[in-house]
Order: structure tokens, then sequence, then C-alpha cells
């Protein structure tokens, strides 16, 4: 009896899952198949509802032919399906605790954790819902998500409470090891969600990209989890997990029907409910500053995206590729301006883009010939630029290779170049 208990607890340890992860795993495969089934069954309703659209990036129709209307904001069905995962998860983790009828020894931190972040995630994809119907404009999806966070900084400000940061080994010398930033600790927590939920939201416009970023921005997460179930941190790494892999799983199956060609659309609902996923974990989990490396394309698109975003150089409304029926390929999407007409930030923002030529500029254009045109600030178009006209498949292709990459390159930094400037790295 000894042996097989002893034998048990080797091989729990070595393969890392215990009751509840199982469990997790298996509803996460059976909720990938659900997705990819009810999918196409939501497709007309939201057609008839008016939530559809046509893709620009395809040919257009035969004359006397209209074009296919594609079912948009199906990531609520995917958000729906993840909520009914996690509902169906919640006794498996807690349950035998509660049933040894000792309140002293149910994790009612941990419970409050998990209840807290599926309210955030909740009210994100009721958020993302209403954005897609509403069509809200940017200020308003700046403070949706802060609402959002409120609950999970005020559980983490309750059951963890630590706004300690440790410094960096050039720091120690003049600062010291650590530095308490109290209050802007939770500002800038707060500031992840909104990052975390538009940085995706503004790498989008070709078909497959926002599920396909997801999804590998979530299985980063996963392989970061797994790895660290043996580190200092294990029931943190285990409390990620229940999250990451349900979303793992319905957001691979609405990739399936997104891929080139889309059937359908996810809409910004799942833009919000990918990124406060990903926030949740990252605030609960106590590692937000990993999650951030494995948003290096969406940084990058972010401070890329930057002059036109605050409006010092024009910004059109959609800045998705131009699509191209001659040679059915997506070329960079550009606007126009004078560059007399843009403040001194504009003008030297432009000029020094120019000549580190990160933009494509074309001089003398317009009726007067006075006008520029540069092409729209997005890594879409800078890829573009790069590249030349691309399929828009094999463009969606090129950028989540980059996602990847980048993936890689924050293992490394996380785990190899972190130690030349701290001590530990837990």
């Amino acid at each position: 009896m000894t042996l097989n208990n002893n034998s048990s607890t080797i091989n729990e340890s070595v393969i890392g899952l215990d009751g509840p992860l199982v469990i997790n795993i298996i509803l996460s495969i059976i909720g990938f198949f659900v997705t990819v089934r009810i999918i196409p069954l939501f497709g007309g309703l939201f057609i008839q509802a008016g939530l559809s659209g046509k893709d620009l990036n395809k040919p257009l129709p035969a004359k006397g032919k209209e074009a296919k209307q594609v079912p948009e904001a199906l990531g609520v069905i995917c958000g729906a399906m993840f909520l009914i995962i996690m509902f169906i998860f919640i006794p498996f983790p807690f349950g035998k605790k509660w049933f040894e009828n000792d309140a002293n020894k149910f994790p009612h931190n941990e419970f409050v954790e998990f209840i807290v972040a599926l309210l955030s995630i909740c009210c994100m994809i009721f958020l993302g819902f209403a954005d897609d119907v509403l069509n809200l404009k940017w200020r308003h999806k700046l403070w949706l998500p802060t609402m959002a966070t409120l609950p999970l900084l005020m559980v983490y400000m309750v059951n963890f409470g630590s706004t300690t940061v440790v410094l960096p080994k050039p720091f120690t010398q003049y600062i010291g090891t650590s530095v308490d930033l109290r209050f802007m600790y939770y500002v800038y927590m707060g500031m992840l969600g909104v990052f975390c939920t538009n940085a995706i939201n503004i790498l989008a416009g070709i078909n497959g990209i926002e599920a396909g970023q997801s999804l590998v921005i979530g299985l980063s997460i996963v392989v970061f989890n797994c790895y660290e179930l043996y580190g200092s941190w294990p029931s943190a790494h285990r409390f990620s997990l229940y999250f990451m892999l349900p979303y793992c799983a319905v957001c691979a199956g609405l990739l399936y029907h997104n891929w080139y060609p889309s059937r359908v659309f996810v809409g910004d609902t799942f833009c919000y409910f990918s990124g406060m996923t990903f926030a949740v974990v990252a605030i609960l989990g106590h590692f937000s500053k990993t999650v951030l490396l494995f948003f290096i394309p969406q940084i990058v698109n972010f401070l890329y995206s930057v002059p036109q975003l605050f409006h010092f150089v024009p910004c059109p409304r959609h800045r998705l590729p131009s699509f191209n029926e001659k040679t059915n390929k997506l070329e960079m999407s550009c606007t126009r301006f004078r560059l007399d007409n843009l403040n001194i930030i504009g003008r030297l923002i432009v000029r020094l883009l120019r000549l580190l030529h990160l933009i494509h500029v074309v001089d003398n254009v317009g009726e007067d010939k006075k006008e520029i045109q540069v092409n729209n600030f997005t890594i879409i178009n800078f890829v573009l630029k790069l590249v030349g006209p691309t399929h828009e498949q094999t463009l969606t292709v090129y950028l989540l290779v980059i996602q990847v990459l980048c993936s890689v390159g924050a293992f490394i930094i996380r785990y190899q170049l972190a130690r030349l400037f701290y001590d530990v790295v837990d």
C-alpha cells in the first residue's frame, strides 16, 4: 500500500498533473469540439440580427450578385463556451475541501480569486458585445477595461497586497534592492488590463490574425505555467492553467472558422475577452512582466501606431491593408496629407520615421502636388512594406511566425538575460 502511494505521488510529480487539472484538460478538449460545431449554427442568427459585414479583402462578386455577408461578433460564442467550461469546472478544485466540512481548511482566498476572475472576464465579454452592437468610441474602449479590472485589483489588495518591485542590479547601489510603488502599482495593473484588451484590437484587419495571435500568446503562457509548476509558486501557475487551457481550446475552435477564407468575424468581443483573460492570469498569477514579454509584437505595433492613434498624423477609421483585385494580393494602405498642416511633433515624427526607413513615403501627390502619401502606421503595413504585395493567408502566416519567434525571444529574456540583472529568477 505504501509503495503504491509513493508511486502515485512520484507519477503525479513527474507529469505535473492533479485531478482538477486533468478534468480541466478533458473539459477543454470537449469545449474545442463543441465550439467548432456550434459557431456555424449561430452564424445565420447573427446575420438576421444585422451583425454581419463584407470581407473587404476579397474580390467583388460578379454583376448582379451581392457580396457574401459574413457574421460578425462570433467571439461572444467563444466567450460563452469558455464561461460554460469554467462554471462546470468550479466544483472540482474546491469540492473536495468543501465536503470535508472544515471551514478553516477551505481556501476562501483562492475561491474568491477564481470567482472574481470569472466576473471580470464575463464583464468584458458583455462590454465587448455591446461595443460590437453599439460601435462605441475609442474613449469608451479605454474606460471599459479599467472598470472591469477594479474587482481584480480589490481582490489582489486584500489577498496579496504586495506592491514591492525588485530592482535590477545596476540600480541597487543607488536605490536599494526593491522599491514599494504603493498606489502606482495598482495603476500599473489597471493599465495592463487596458493595454491587453486594446493591443489585440489594433493588430487586426486580416483573416485569422486576432484569433491567431491570441492563441500563440495563450499557448506561450501555458508553456510558461507548465514549466513553473515546479518553481516557487506552483499554486499561482496551476490557477493560471485552469483559465488558459479552456481559453486556448475555444480560441482554437474560433480560429478554425476565422482562418482564411474567414467564415466568421471575431469582433471586438473576442479581443476584449482575450485581453481580459490574459490580464486576469497575469495579475492574480503574479507574472505580469512575463505576460508583457509575450506581447512584444503588440507593444511594437502600439508604439508604431502612436502617431496616428494620438492624431499627430492623420488617422483613417480603418487602417487595414488595401486589396488589389488584379493580383489578389494585399498592399499597404496609405493616407495623404500636407506636411505643413501637421504640428511640429507630427512633422518631426514623419521625418524621423522616414530617415529610419520605417515608413513608405511618396512625395508630390494630390492635385496640387503638395501632399505626401505614407503608409498607415501598423505592423501589418510595415510587413507589407518589407515583403511587398502578399496574399492574405501568407501575410497572416508571416505575422504569426513573428509572434512565435517573439515568444521564443520572451523565454530567452525571461530565463537567460534576466539573470544578468537579477540574482534570483523565479
